[in-house]
């Protein structure tokens, strides 16, 4: 079968940010101040005189992240941090970059569904839904999947060459929680013994994986 054509990529993106996720915008546009001490639910717009097309740019994507960590693998993101354009639009993308036997481990995305073009190499993919079903399948270049909103998810590069994906979001911060940091390295740190219990393990293995989630120094 052959790979989409970026006519048909643009247009499924668009189809898929129309049902966005955020609040819809009041004005046509809204810069985000990521300086100001304002807190909102988004970003407070600044000045419209000093926006300019760099608030709406960015070519972080471009190029493969580095894969040299823990996990061998790495996300770019394309969101309001980087692009303060994106405010109040919903929508984002990321560029997420695998070496060989790279893992993104299990997370979920609070605020957004979460949508993979393969770029390059072929991947693993799965998500959970609430009654413990595993919904998996393997991917290869030019392929999509969808993550639903909220659902554990994972994606997985058992080939034996980097792999790669652009990843749509329709929030303009989807935010991620991965689960093994979450809950063995948040600060301050989550109860041995409630970790234990939840595991169905041993206060004593609970915090030698805790030490596999200490910030490096």
């Amino acid at each position: 079968m052959a790979s989409p054509t970026p006519t048909l990529l643009l247009l499924t993106f668009f189809f898929f940010i129309s049902a966005s996720a955020d609040p819809d915008m009041l004005q046509d546009l809204c810069v985000a101040d990521l300086s100001s001490g304002i807190k909102v639910n988004g970003f407070p717009c600044k000045d419209a005189a000093s926006v300019t097309s760099l608030d709406f740019f960015s070519q972080g994507l471009a190029n493969p992240g580095l894969t040299n960590n823990t996990f061998g693998a790495l996300v770019t993101g394309a969101n309001v941090m980087t692009i303060p354009g994106l405010n109040t639009l919903g929508v984002s993308l990321s560029r997420i970059d695998y070496a060989p036997g790279g893992l993104n481990p299990p997370h979920t995305h609070p605020r957004a569904t979460e949508v993979v073009f393969v770029l390059e190499g072929t991947l693993d993919v799965g998500f959970l839904t609430t009654a413990n079903r595993l919904i998996s399948q393997s991917l290869k270049k030019g392929d999509v999947f969808a993550f639903p909103k909220g659902l554990v998810h994972f994606q997985k590069n058992n080939g034996k060459v980097p792999a790669s994906v652009i990843a749509a979001f329709n929030s303009q911060l989807p935010g991620t929680q991965s689960l093994g940091a979450t809950l063995f390295g948040s600060t301050p740190p989550v109860p041995d013994n409630i970790l234990a219990q939840a595991f169905q393990t041993s206060p004593g293995t609970v915090k030698h994986i805790k030490t596999k989630f200490q910030p490096k120094k």
